[in-house]
């Protein structure tokens, strides 16, 4: 090896690291967004099913997982999967998704969090607090992505400078590994992330009526909107899918993340208490914080008829223009504007960094490569795959990016997983392995939960996409012909990332197996 095997420091730095990778942009833009376009408070009832089906049972067998292949020296997904099975030696190649879905999305989430670090700059020196209707603003962010030249901005020059600086700051991060890194930026970004999270809070529920002839726009109202619930949604497929899959991203289950951090634990450390605890954090964040700040605060300067638009115009619109208009209207808008992006880009960078490491730890682990060159080979090239989402924003590559790494794989490896944990390991294994070091006995329901609902659940899913989604996304019948051909180049490179990580997993199996037999 190429030296010791990192560890956390404490179990509030893990506990933190992988609350910090759930909490995300989709925290305090996605859920609001989902929830009050799918039923309001009834959209609750399937993301409540979900979390305690789909999203805990998985957050419990990605830290089982985790800790146990960890105790082979194998800190992503191939070698964890062979080290629970052996005797198959395909399983492996299953394991790809989980350090490919992490490098798709850091693809894009890198560029789209650096938007957040830049427009906490422009809060802060008053750059966009004398902006006050939409139109401004919107043209305002379009210059800033170089969608368009106007008088604010001409070309993406300081995007870019922004996408150049945040890189660093993850690269920064991750070079000094998962204590010295990792864990040391999260014990402190965390905290802060739920300071501006409460501060923000309070602020929009102490809102009045900005204009007494509309008394009905206040935010008892605001909140009504978004938690008053509408039962007839329910009667809709779309909105139970939408509730699974805003669990996923919230919880961050099924990218591979969580089986890396929990790789660095100890045989004797809990997995039980701790990975419910980061779940509760996570939850705390997206349906408390999340859920009474953008919509509501939105609701009482917009009315209830442009909310409706405003809830369906998408996270961009949402989180860098219709937001940005409301801490305009209020008094001390600099300091708010500046908490408010400086939220979104504690949130950001907590998970970048967690999407860094399954590829660093697939060097350390089956190359032997040391921390500090592995962080720079997986520099290098997340940086030349990060080229396109930055150039060819407006042709729908980050879109492509975000469905294949962000959405499908997911719940794929998910499935992969969850069988392999309950049928292939075996239940009753799984069981004594989740409860080894535990605080807290998982409820006995859960085992049948993880063995037969979880799995059913993840199919269902996927069944549900093949029925309904596959034909249109496949042979791209929504994308405008212009856009083809970028779409076509973006999938024929994710095909070659697969393959690169598919040789990848082949030449490192091949060396050890070689190194093995030499000592024999």
């Amino acid at each position: 090896m190429a030296g010791k095997r990192d560890q956390w420091g404490s179990r509030l730095g893990i506990i933190m690291a992988v609350a910090g990778s759930a909490i995300g942009l989709g925290n305090f833009l996605r859920f609001p967004a989902k929830a009050a376009a799918n039923g309001g408070g009834a959209f609750m009832i399937p993301y409540l099913i979900s979390l305690f089906l789909l999203g805990i049972p998985l957050m419990w067998i990605e830290w089982t997982l985790g800790r146990y292949g960890g105790g082979f020296e194998h800190g992503t997904a191939p070698g964890i999967f062979h080290s629970v099975w052996k005797k198959n030696r395909f399983i492996k190649y299953f394991g790809i998704i989980g350090i490919f879905g992490p490098m798709v999305i850091l693809s894009y989430y890198c560029y789209i969090e650096s938007w957040t670090l830049a427009y906490s700059f422009f809060a802060l020196t008053g750059t966009t607090t004398t902006i006050t209707d939409q139109a401004t603003m919107q043209s305002f962010l379009r210059g800033f992505q170089g969608l368009e030249n106007n008088r604010f901005f001409h070309g993406g020059g300081p995007a870019y400078v922004f996408f150049l600086i945040t890189f660093v700051i993850n690269i920064w991060v991750i070079y000094y590994g998962i204590k010295g890194g990792i864990e040391r930026l999260c014990k402190w970004a965390m905290p802060l992330l739920f300071i501006c999270g409460f501060i923000l809070m309070l602020r929009v529920l102490s809102l009045g009526t900005p204009d007494p002839s509309k008394p009905g726009w206040n935010i008892t109202n605001g909140l009504g909107f978004l938690w008053n619930p509408d039962f007839s949604a329910l009667k809709s497929a779309k909105v139970w899918l939408e509730a699974a899959g805003q669990i996923f991203f919230t919880l961050s289950v099924g990218i591979g993340v969580i089986l890396t951090y929990a790789s660095y634990l100890s045989k004797g450390d809990d997995v039980v208490l701790s990975g419910l605890t980061a779940a509760g954090t996570n939850e705390l964040a997206e349906v408390i914080l999340g859920g009474c700040i953008v919509i509501p605060a939105a609701f009482v300067f917009f009315g209830p008829t442009e909310i409706e638009a405003v809830s369906r115009s998408g996270v961009f619109n949402l989180g860098f223009v219709t937001m940005p208009l409301v801490l305009n209207s209020l008094p001390l808008s600099v300091f708010f504007g500046f908490v408010w992006f400086f939220l979104l880009f504690l949130a950001g960078v907590t998970s970048s960094i967690s999407l860094s490491q399954p590829a660093v730890a697939f060097l350390e682990d089956e190359f032997n490569i040391g921390r500090k060159k592995a962080v720079l080979i997986f520099a290098a090239v997340i940086f030349i795959l990060c080229q396109p989402a930055v150039f060819f924003l407006k042709n729908g590559v980050v879109d492509e990016l975000d469905f294949w790494g962000g959405t499908f794989f997911l719940v794929l490896f998910a499935t992969i997983e969850t069988l392999l944990f309950a049928w292939v390991f075996g239940m009753e294994k799984a069981w004594d392995e989740i409860h080894k070091g535990a605080d807290m006995r998982v409820p006995r329901v859960y085992k049948f939960i993880i063995k037969y609902i979880t799995p059913l659940f993840l199919f269902c899913i996927l069944g549900m996409w093949l029925w309904q989604e596959w034909r249109p996304i496949i042979f791209m019948k929504n994308v405008a012909a212009a856009n083809k051909p970028f779409i076509l180049a973006t999938r024929a490179g994710l095909l070659a990332i697969f393959a690169v990580l598919a040789v990848s997993v082949k030449v490192s199996w091949s060396r050890k197996n070689k190194q093995a037999e030499r000592i024999r």
